[in-house]
């Protein structure tokens, strides 16, 4: 199916690394234009170096998503690159453990800085340039909004935050034909989950549980998957889809696990 995404710009946030990178990867076969937004240098070249010895066409600008600023210079980056945004993935983002009992105050309002506000930032920043192509945001999400997780204030917040920014976004950018919409992902095996099953004292051993409580095929979801459906809802294929929280986690959060 073409989804009609030939040089299209879509601006991805963290699009280098993760499921970002699976996104840009999707975008870029489709023949769009990812504009990854990231941090470390070395990964973003990287990204877009891959991208463009595949054939394809990308490009970046290094920012701190935190600072609003760096935020700010992106965009122009962006704009004076190419004259035009056709679309946003918001996707950085950390589960950064700031829970309730061990946490503190500080370190939670820095988690929501980290997870939720720079949505807000991007979208704002990107929405002069949204509303003259009619063009789309993704905000990518998480399961542990509905299903908790233990230890994670901050990042729960933030994600139930980024799904009500996603409903209320649909509404308000109605009269622009800008649709917006959030993919939800549960367990998506990226470096990062990597290194977080690694802290584990049997990593193994905890991995297999999870996947055994996967419905669909007792597997982890892919970042292609993921990456896949976001490429879809950017698209003019999915024409008339706003305000919805896809869940793409292989029946993870809805699903009874006594199936499995």
């Amino acid at each position: 199916m073409d989804l009609d995404l030939k040089d299209k710009v879509i601006v991805v946030t963290g699009g280098s690394k993760g499921i970002g990178w699976g996104i840009t990867q999707s975008l870029a076969a489709e023949g769009a234009i990812p504009f990854i937004v990231g941090r470390k240098e070395v990964d973003v070249l990287k990204a877009v170096n891959t991208i463009k010895d595949q054939g394809g066409k990308a490009s970046f600008a290094l920012a701190e998503l935190t600072d609003p600023e760096q935020c700010k210079s992106a965009i122009e980056s962006v704009v004076k690159a190419f004259g035009r945004i056709d679309g946003l993935v918001n996707n950085a983002g950390v589960n950064d453990g700031v829970g309730l009992e061990h946490g503190n105050y500080d370190d939670f309002m820095r988690s929501i800085q980290r997870n939720v506000a720079h949505y807000y930032l991007m979208a704002q920043l990107s929405l002069p340039y949204l509303k003259k192509n009619k063009g789309s945001i993704v905000n990518i999400g998480s399961k542990t909004s509905f299903t908790g997780q233990g230890g994670t204030s901050g990042y729960a917040a933030s994600n139930g935050g980024r799904n009500a920014l996603t409903r209320e976004w649909a509404v308000e950018l109605l009269p622009y034909s800008i649709r917006v919409n959030a993919v939800i992902v549960a367990e998506c095996f990226t470096p990062l989950y990597s290194r977080w099953i690694k802290t584990f004292d049997n990593p193994v051993e905890k991995l297999a549980d999870i996947t055994r409580n996967i419905p669909l095929e007792n597997r982890m979801t892919t970042a292609a998957e993921i990456a896949d459906t976001v490429a879809f809802l950017l698209s003019s294929k999915s024409s008339h889809t706003t305000g919805q929280l896809i869940f793409v986690d292989g029946g993870y959060t809805h699903l009874d696990r006594s199936i499995t």
